[in-house]
């Protein structure tokens, strides 16, 4: 069966379930629980081979964000606000990394093209870091004592500081989305420019193993985080100016949903990225024990992603025996 037919052939069972998931959310009468089943059960069949066939398709991303949310508003009841966190962080949040996993690696590489670009620029000759730094930053930046004062510091204020304009970042990416991703482009070179000329900056001072030490053990986090909400605005951005089969009304309207679950997916990640910066980053300890950090805090990503895979695989296959 092509695509098209498959989708002309079953678009009223969609709309159907669609339907009858906003119903029963205001009312579980026993007629609407029979048929929501009913239509439930057949979607979730039509998502299986959807999933089988069209696995890379727009409208296998649709089914499973309409049968997921039926399965949730079905089960809503008997779950508590804990239970629905736990999932969403435990596999839902994974399974949408995975699905767009292609626009993370593309913001992952805007980032660090800016950031080689300045890097370079500054190596070849010192005096370009004026300008491309804002000139406080550059009169803050002492290469020659870094850590040499950590005591200095009010980890908690820099903590909550730290946070606070992370999430503002992811923000901005994120809501770029809407400008085609033009704005998301901008915000992540213009983000990679500012780390390269710093990296830059140490290394023409040959301080870049400390440098690194200070930016590793949170930046793995932090700068994760940036990529997933980039990668939801440029996602965002290339579904409203290629839009396919679909208008650009649905298409916004589709991957804001999940642009803004990715998102509020990544707040965990920034309060971690933040503590790490506010309290270990500048703690006086050994440079090797900060790099040890950034290794335990990659393990950790790396498990998480794997277990929420596997979660993920679980509960699609409890969905589809329904």
């Amino acid at each position: 069966m092509q695509i098209n037919q498959f989708i002309k052939q079953n678009r009223s069972d969609w709309e159907q379930l669609e339907i009858l998931t906003t119903n029963l959310q205001k009312k579980k009468t026993y007629q609407v629980i029979e048929e929501f089943q009913h239509t439930y059960q057949k979607v979730a069949r039509q998502l299986s081979y959807s999933q089988t066939y069209f696995p890379d398709e727009d409208v296998t991303h649709y089914l499973n964000e309409i049968v997921a949310k039926a399965h949730n508003v079905l089960y809503q009841s008997q779950q508590s606000s804990w239970k629905q966190a736990y999932h969403f962080f435990s596999s839902k949040f994974v399974g949408l990394l995975l699905e767009q996993w292609k626009a993370i690696i593309i913001a992952m590489l805007l980032f660090f093209i800016g950031g080689l670009a300045s890097f370079i620029t500054v190596i070849d000759n010192p005096a370009h870091l004026h300008g491309i730094l804002p000139e406080e930053m550059v009169q803050s930046v002492e290469p020659e004592s870094l850590g040499e004062n950590p005591q200095a510091v009010d980890a908690p204020v820099m903590s909550v500081e730290i946070m606070t304009n992370n999430i503002r970042v992811a923000i901005l990416a994120f809501a770029g989305g809407i400008t085609f991703g033009i704005l998301t482009v901008y915000v992540l070179i213009y983000n990679g420019i500012l780390i390269g000329a710093l990296a830059g900056l140490f290394w023409n001072y040959s301080n870049s193993y400390s440098f690194w030490a200070y930016i590793v053990p949170h930046g793995i986090i932090e700068l994760l985080a940036i990529f997933i909400a980039g990668g939801a605005g440029l996602l965002m951005g290339y579904k409203i100016f290629v839009p396919g089969k679909y208008s650009r009304g649905y298409q916004l309207k589709v991957q804001t949903v999940r642009s803004v679950q990715l998102l509020l997916g990544t707040i965990p990640l920034f309060v971690i990225a933040g503590i790490i910066e506010g309290y270990i980053t500048p703690a006086d300890i050994s440079l090797e024990m900060k790099y040890l950090v950034a290794i335990i805090t990659a393990v950790g990503l790396l498990a998480y992603m794997i277990a929420g895979h596997f979660l993920m695989q679980r509960r699609r296959l409890q969905q589809s025996a329904i």
